[in-house]
């Protein structure tokens, strides 16, 4: 069936549907001095892939990670490419700074967990 929400590139699957989404959970760099020296923890699902060449990215908007009552936001942030590891399945680094609060920011990196491992 083909409707206006369908295409040849979702293979027709709703726009809406997820399909193409991989889970991710991290820590912060540490940031600050003494007393006030902490990180941060993360965890949640990118958005639906991108594609940009022969491959795609994906989008992580996550609205805060809270430490000692003050937030931080990792928005708009892209992972890179997608990185093969055997059998047909790839996950995705990611890097890049939360956003500034208590005149701090973290630095992150990670890699995404591989999509359906089971499938």
């Amino acid at each position: 069936m083909h409707n206006r929400h369908t295409s040849k590139q979702n293979k027709g699957y709703p726009r809406h549907a997820q399909r193409h989404v991989h889970e991710f959970a991290g820590s912060t760099k540490l940031a600050e001095e003494g007393a006030d020296r902490h990180n941060h923890r993360f965890a949640g699902f990118t958005g639906q892939s991108i594609w940009i060449g022969s491959s795609h990215i994906h989008e992580i908007d996550f609205s805060k990670t809270d430490y000692a009552g003050h937030f931080h936001t990792l928005r708009k942030i892209r992972t890179g490419p997608a990185i093969p590891v055997g059998n047909g399945k790839h996950v995705h680094f990611v890097s890049g700074e939360t956003s500034e609060n208590s005149g701090h920011v973290h630095a992150f990196n990670f890699a995404t967990l591989i999509q359906s491992p089971l499938i």
